[in-house]
């Protein structure tokens, strides 16, 4: 008898789709061990000898248990790893781990769903496919096992009780195990020469008005230079609206926290506003008319010139990563991360839990030990083991910071080097980080711009995270793609053109309704109104 989630299984499969990989294309992948029971494991000397587990007690079986997790890697060795030998030391529970490319893992993973055998642990379906099939009992409904998952229900049902509302299905079933605490507090944002704002005597803005004095003055200095230069193209837009309180993780669409309501940014006075600081800057020859065409080179080209572009947004690596390129010839060269633009002074705010991974636990006899093992891996003790090593066999402190005795040589230690290396910060499996990871050792200048936006509090309120069905979601998509290009479009020609006004900007927010943006929000005010519901 063919099981029914197996049939819809078939279908999901023409629709899957993955989210970007975090590591690169490559080759291969790891070959799969024989199945049967692993030997025994060696019980650990002190189950307490590796930290804070969240109040699991180690080890998480009374038997010799294997389990397979599927990853994306492109190590063919993780079977023999140290992780998965500490993993095992400490839990008893042996993994085979599935190991494919990023650029093989989602085919892979089709053949598996259309076939029926599912890893044990596995991630990559979009939360409506997970949906359908944990609704056909393919997967485990997290929420249905709280009583053994101590980490489990105090980080996503105690202390964030939105998480099963916002990222569960419609009877309040969970089938996606979260992540946390994966990314930096500050990642983007505006930069700007530094340098040469000394050389002019051009203090560091504190507000819009004073950006657009100091991007004259850049001008009156080098009359060819565009001080402000793109290669975001129609994305500077979102990247600009937080400053004018209109951006959000759904942009265009975005949460008023004042009025408690959802709304569509295009339309509002405050896109205008950030519009018309646009046009006088381009007016004015502030702004590089090319910003919405720029291809990456050029720009690099032009912030890395000693005359052409001052100022730009983009991401905090490019501080170092451009002074780098161009020391040999400028040695001055000093590219620094800014104060955020708008007049809420607030720049993005970076979410600290995700679903969008979707670590899933087949529905299978293995179901409980697997359940188990991610909550370890959720606990701080398996926080540091995933993403930092064993400390003294792999790693120590030293003051603040983390260091690897083996990695002494190597110029850059990073997550790729520690995959490599250890099989740390693999895609799949880490499902919480310790923030003393080498992911969070900044440079002096990324360190600059967490504490500028850290110590001032200058982030924009995040917004809900909304569940939809999948209607909603289908209806959201078909208005959305013309909507944007509509407004993408009416955005460069308010811009470039200088007879566009207050008349082209109402005819502007007609139009929006007459395709759907009202219609959008209703959607979002809807949703919301179902997590208030569910959360108060």
């Amino acid at each position: 008898m063919i099981k029914p989630w197996f049939r819809i299984a078939l279908v999901l499969t023409i629709i899957m789709s993955m989210l970007a990989a975090c590591s690169g294309g490559g080759k291969g992948a790891a070959p799969e061990t024989g199945g049967g029971q692993a030997p025994a494991p060696a019980a650990p000397a002190d189950p307490d000898q590796y930290g804070d587990t969240g109040g699991l007690m180690l080890p998480l079986v009374d038997k010799p248990t294997t389990l397979t997790w599927m990853v994306v890697s492109e190590k063919t060795n993780l079977n023999d790893s140290l992780l998965a030998k500490e993993i095992e030391k400490r839990t008893g529970i042996k993994i085979n781990f599935q190991a494919y490319s990023s650029a093989m893992y989602n085919d892979k993973l089709k053949m598996m769903v259309a076939s029926g055998k599912l890893p044990d642990i596995f991630h990559g379906m979009t939360p409506s496919e997970l949906k359908k099939i944990g609704k056909q009992k393919a997967v485990v409904a997290i929420n249905e096992h709280l009583d053994m998952l101590p980490n489990f229900k105090r980080m996503y049902v105690d202390e964030n009780p939105w998480v099963i509302p916002s990222y569960g299905d419609e009877s309040g079933n969970i089938y996606t195990w979260p992540v946390a605490n994966i990314n930096r507090d500050v990642n983007h944002g505006f930069l700007y020469r530094k340098d040469i704002f000394d050389e002019l005597g051009i203090k560091e803005w504190t507000n819009t008005e004073e950006l657009y004095q100091a991007l004259k003055k850049l001008k009156e200095a080098y009359p060819d230079s565009y001080p402000y230069a793109s290669k975001t193209k129609e994305h500077i837009f979102r990247d600009w609206s937080f400053g004018w309180g209109i951006g959000g993780a759904n942009y265009p669409v975005y949460y008023d926290e004042a009025a408690k309501v959802w709304k569509y940014a295009t339309v509002q006075p405050e896109h205008k506003d950030m519009l018309d600081f646009m046009k006088k800057l381009y007016n004015e020859g502030l702004l590089d008319p090319e910003f919405m065409t720029d291809t990456d080179d050029s720009w690099t080209a032009k912030m890395t010139s000693g005359n052409k572009s001052f100022v730009t947004y983009d991401w905090i690596g490019r501080l170092d990563l451009f002074y780098n390129q161009v020391k040999d010839q400028n040695s001055n060269y000093d590219l620094r991360y800014g104060n955020p633009v708008g007049p809420t002074g607030n720049g993005k705010t970076i979410e600290s839990i995700t679903n969008s991974f979707s670590i899933a636990v087949a529905n299978n006899d293995n179901k409980e030990a697997a359940l188990k093992l991610l909550d370890y891996l959720t606990s701080l003790s398996g926080a540091t083991l995933v993403t930092m090593g064993v400390e003294g066999e792999t790693f120590k402190i030293e003051g603040d910071k983390v260091v690897y005795p083996e990695l002494t040589d190597v110029p850059l230690v990073d997550i790729s080097m520690l995959e490599d290396r250890y099989a740390l910060w693999l895609q799949g499996l880490y499902v919480n980080a310790d923030k003393r990871s080498v992911y969070f050792n900044y440079t002096e200048k990324e360190q600059e711009a967490q504490d500028k936006l850290l110590n001032g509090n200058k982030f924009e309120p995040l917004d809900p995270v909304l569940n939809f069905t999948d209607d909603e979601t289908a209806t959201i998509a078909e208005i959305q793609t013309l909507l944007k290009k509509l407004a993408d479009e009416l955005n460069a020609k308010y811009i470039f053109n200088k007879d566009y006004g207050d008349a082209q900007w109402q005819q502007w927010q007609v139009q929006a309704e007459k395709q759907g943006s009202k219609q959008i929000v209703d959607i979002f005010n809807a949703a919301q109104k179902r997590l208030d519901e569910a959360t108060n």
